[in-house]
């Protein structure tokens, strides 16, 4: 019998980590959001029960793990009701993978966050993981289990592709994200400059040198996330004093921690540009924030996974260019 025959039907079901982004995602699938309760009681405790048949079905479960930590204690009981009621797979859709920066023992006496993570994950019952942009691509070898790792660059880079912006320099804050720049500006057709800074303190960044001309040029910052947007400000600041016409940034996801926000407000840039892997509330966005939709990129990809096709058409190509 065929292999999606035998899983039966598709059934997506979402924590309330990021209820919006899960609801655009059923929408571009085309079926409705499966039921689910869940609730936190007086103590803090979290239930969940899932309102509806899930025996022999395909399961995804949509849920970011971003701060609280109750985000990801959501997802895993999710994931072990689905395996009671007898789920044929579950697969677990993570726009945002939190504890990814704990991802190796760089210090005395301190846990592999990133791994614990995984374990966790595996250990509840989820058979496939499918996420967008691990802040470092060793965090797919913590899994034991298959890993479907997309990348928003097709939705930034065509973004910014629109905008036709001339001049443009595409910089990296800092060495990590090298790499992931020179493929923004090999997509955009763009130069590339790194930030050469250093870390007096945690969340603290100070810019010693711009490697690259950015005088009189368009500057387009890019990295996988943006916290407390220390880094950000800085190098925004930095590329304005050296004569930079217009300065953009971009990032994956927005954490948006502490006074971000605040920052990035007060700071000289043109347009902040992010997705919407972890739900921004309210009181974080601000004037220059721009906040781009990651909901057909993982649709495509949920519709591949359950249909045993491969997924590998989503990591370069813009999302016009995609098939069906």
């Amino acid at each position: 019998m065929d292999d999606t025959l035998r899983r039966g039907p598709m059934l997506l079901l979402a924590g309330r980590a990021n209820r919006p982004l899960a609801e655009d995602i059923a929408r571009k699938i085309g079926i409705a959001l499966g039921e689910v309760t869940i609730h936190t009681f007086a103590d803090g405790e979290i239930f969940v029960r899932i309102d509806e048949n899930a025996r022999g079905r395909d399961v995804f479960i949509i849920q970011p793990t971003s701060p609280p930590a109750e985000n990801m204690l959501e997802l895993l009981l999710l994931v072990d009701a689905a395996r009671r009621a007898s789920a044929a797979r579950i697969t677990v859709v993570v726009p945002y993978f939190g504890y990814a920066r704990q991802d190796r023992k760089d210090q005395p006496r301190v846990a592999i966050g990133g791994k614990l993570m995984a374990n966790l994950m595996v250990a509840a019952g989820a058979e496939r993981l499918l996420g967008v942009d691990f802040h470092s691509h060793q965090i797919q070898g913590f899994f034991d289990i298959p890993v479907d790792h997309l990348y928003a660059a097709p939705v930034l880079t065509g973004y910014f592709r629109e905008k036709r912006l001339g001049d443009l320099v595409v910089i990296a804050p800092d060495v990590g994200a090298a790499k992931m720049a020179r493929g923004f500006a090999k997509r955009l057709g763009a130069a590339f400059a790194i930030i050469d800074k250093r870390r007096p303190a945690p969340n603290v960044a100070e810019v010693l040198h711009v490697v690259g001309d950015v005088e009189g040029m368009h500057c387009l910052i890019t990295d996988d996330l943006i916290d407390t947007a220390g880094t950000m400000a800085s190098v925004i600041c930095a590329l304005k004093d050296r004569g930079a016409k217009e300065v953009y940034a971009c990032a994956t996801h927005a954490l948006l921690s502490g006074s971000a926000s605040e920052w990035l407000a007060s700071s000289p840039v043109k347009e902040v540009v992010v997705t919407n892997t972890i739900d921004i509330g309210a009181s974080r966005k601000f004037a220059q924030l721009k906040v781009l939709s990651v909901a057909e990129l993982l649709a495509r990809a949920i519709n591949y996974i359950h249909m045993n096709e491969s997924v590998s058409q989503l990591f370069e190509a813009p999302l016009d260019e995609m098939g069906a």
